[in-house]
């Protein structure tokens, strides 16, 4: 009970701004730190998919978007010492002197590889020396600092790729699973509340912004009301105006899950819309949310935390509908079967980065997760038999990860074709 406590917690995180660029952000800003004078250039090396979802991503306090902004940004404003909202203090004079240094061609990027583990290598040379700061694995994981070929910081890397930590999810059933988020006490995991008073401000940054055209139109079609009769209409308008707000870079914060704002905020909005209209106690929508952040871990142990599929919609989206069955009333058979029907719509949904497509992708997922759970609540789903659903609900969710790592590398590549091709053809 108290290891399960403790992934959730270690995994909530705020996020300014889509993951990606505040990451390679927060990497190059930790290495402006170690070296002084006049700047003269940004190296980064990004794994693919981080390359891919920071690549036309919206930047926080800034009308620019993709990586070497990002970088540039970065390296002029960025706060190390904030994480991955080390860019919320960004200025007109950053963004002007941001332009001039990709301009004239001091902010290089590449590719280093296809591959759903997290790599930023970010060099940043100066008047005064150079420093490289290596990150694996999760966003603010530095691995290695080095400083004019000396290295200051060095830890080991896990053998298997991932965080330790979050890989023992694998050790629970989905039983166990809820049998923790029933049973926990409720104060050990009040913390959750703070993911609501987050997201809740982001939704309200994206209601009222002037630059979204998703958030106006959700609420027009739930009647011109945030909470309205319509529990789907209401949880589509809170996690979708919350997730155009956060990919088109307006100056709020998400609180992550899985080192991503749009997986936060789509395991936990939905819900929160749910329990709004029910009028549900506090306590409830915490123990819901427990179920959906931990079930979006398990598959997203599996995919990796950057792949070629939407994890915000297959991985967070099955998750939320989890945490929807129980605020339904129902239990673990019920989310067995909402997971197989998850797994036999959602799974193959690709992930083109970090962009307002993210949007449409949670309008698709909390369709898909009301219905799942509808069908799931009066005994129906996909049987086991069929397709890649396996005859356990952990064996479903294993096979949900395999379909992004390893099974969707040559689509990670094609990918990052497309967008490298768009690129060139607008120069």
């Amino acid at each position: 009970m108290e290891k399960l406590t403790e992934l959730i917690r270690e995994d909530m995180k705020p996020a300014l701004g889509v993951t990606e660029p505040g990451a390679i952000a927060f990497a190059v800003s930790k290495a402006r730190s170690y070296v002084g004078g006049k700047l003269d250039r940004v190296e980064l090396a990004l794994n693919s998919g981080m390359y891919k979802n920071a690549f036309t991503c919206g930047i926080p306090g800034s009308s620019f978007c993709g990586n070497e902004y990002a970088a540039a940004l970065g390296v002029l404003a960025g706060r190390p010492e904030k994480g991955l909202e080390c860019l919320a203090k960004v200025t007109d004079m950053d963004n002007a002197m941001a332009e001039i240094l990709v301009k004239t061609g001091r902010i290089q990027v590449h590719m280093s590889e296809i591959t759903s583990r997290i790599f930023i290598e970010a060099k940043v040379v100066a008047e005064e020396g150079e420093a490289v700061v290596t990150i694996r694995d999760s966003h603010t994981n530095i691995v290695k600092i080095q400083v004019n070929g000396e290295t200051v910081f060095s830890k080991e890397e896990e053998e298997n790729g991932e965080e330790s930590s979050h890989a023992d999810i694998h050790d629970y059933t989905l039983q166990q699973i809820y049998d923790y988020a029933v049973s926990v006490p409720a104060e050990e995991i009040s913390f959750i509340q703070k993911a609501y008073e987050m997201n809740w401000k982001l939704f309200e940054e994206g209601l009222n912004s002037s630059r979204t055209t998703y958030a106006p139109y959700l609420l027009k079609k739930n009647g011109g009301q945030v909470i309205s009769d319509d529990e789907q209409k209401t949880a589509s308008l809170l996690c979708n105006a919350a997730i155009e707000a956060r990919v088109i870079g307006l100056d709020r914060p998400a609180m992550s899950i899985t080192g991503s704002g749009a997986h936060g905020i789509i395991a936990t909005m939905p819900l929160y819309a749910v329990s709004l209209h029910r009028n549900l106690p506090d306590e409830k929508l915490w123990r819901a949310t427990a179920i959906s952040y931990l079930v979006c871990m398990y598959i997203k142990e599996y995919s990796g935390k950057l792949s070629a599929f939407c994890g915000c919609g297959i991985a967070a989206g099955t998750g939320m509908a989890c945490g929807l069955v129980y605020l339904n009333g129902g239990g673990p058979a019920q989310m067995e079967k909402a997971i197989d029907n998850m797994a036999s719509s959602l799974t193959g949904m690709i992930c083109d980065g970090g962009n307002q497509g993210c949007t449409m992708k949670g309008i698709v997922a909390v369709d898909a997760a009301f219905q799942s759970v509808d069908f799931a609540m009066h005994g129906i789903s996909i049987d086991p038999i069929h397709g890649i659903n396996g005859k356990t609900p952990e064996e479903t969710m294993r096979h949900m990860g395999e379909i992004a790592s390893p099974g969707m590398v040559g689509t990670e590549k094609t990918i990052v074709d497309i967008l490298q091709e768009k690129s060139r053809n607008s120069l």
